[in-house]
């Protein structure tokens, strides 16, 4: 057996690592024979399969492209009525906070156009729907403010392209405006 020396540039091939395995037959402290595989052998064993890093990427992957897809094909009109309902429920905020700020009072109300806000300065806010095909329903103009506390209002946003569907845009007169599934209370 070679040995080497200290401060020897000569690294441990494989024929000289292989040197150092025990010989065929000879048993191992645990008392078992001593195998020996080619080297050949041993480096493909090892190649065989994924590890598990590569099988969690592989996952993750698929998970993202799942997800983006989902999103993607959603529906575009119920997306765009639930886009109003959150437009209108920061509007009306919106609206509220500016009537306590100045201290007059604000309404809004339901116009063949769209909406209105009457109080405010003009051009402060929106007043038409981003998709045409929305209309609201509101029983008298919605009293904004000035005072903290306001009656409980709900407006209801429907879609022309899609009927069935309904969304409240409703307060208690104490929380801010929020969105709500479905027509009765």
């Amino acid at each position: 057996m070679r040995t080497l020396a200290v401060g020897s540039n000569q690294a441990p091939t494989l024929a000289t690592s292989s040197e150092l395995l025990p010989p065929e037959g000879a048993l191992l402290a645990w008392g078992g024979p001593a195998l020996r595989r080619p080297v050949a052998a041993r480096a493909t064993s090892s190649a065989k399969g994924f590890t598990l890093l590569e099988l969690l990427v592989v996952v993750a992957i698929i998970a993202i492209g799942t997800a983006g897809v989902s999103l993607a094909l959603r529906d575009a009109t119920s997306s765009t009525l639930e886009r109003e309902a959150q437009r209108l429920a920061a509007l009306l905020e919106s609206g509220r906070a500016q009537s306590r700020a100045m201290g007059v009072p604000v309404q809004w109300r339901v116009t063949s156009e769209g909406f209105a806000f009457e109080g405010v300065p003009d051009n402060s806010l929106p007043t038409r729907w981003l998709s045409p095909d929305t209309a609201a329903r509101a029983g008298n103009p919605l009293q904004l403010g000035p005072e903290p506390m306001i009656d409980p209002q709900v407006v209801v946003l429907t879609s022309a392209s899609e009927p069935d569907r309904v969304l409240r845009v409703a307060t208690d007169g104490l929380r801010p405006f929020s969105v709500q599934t479905g027509e009765t209370p």
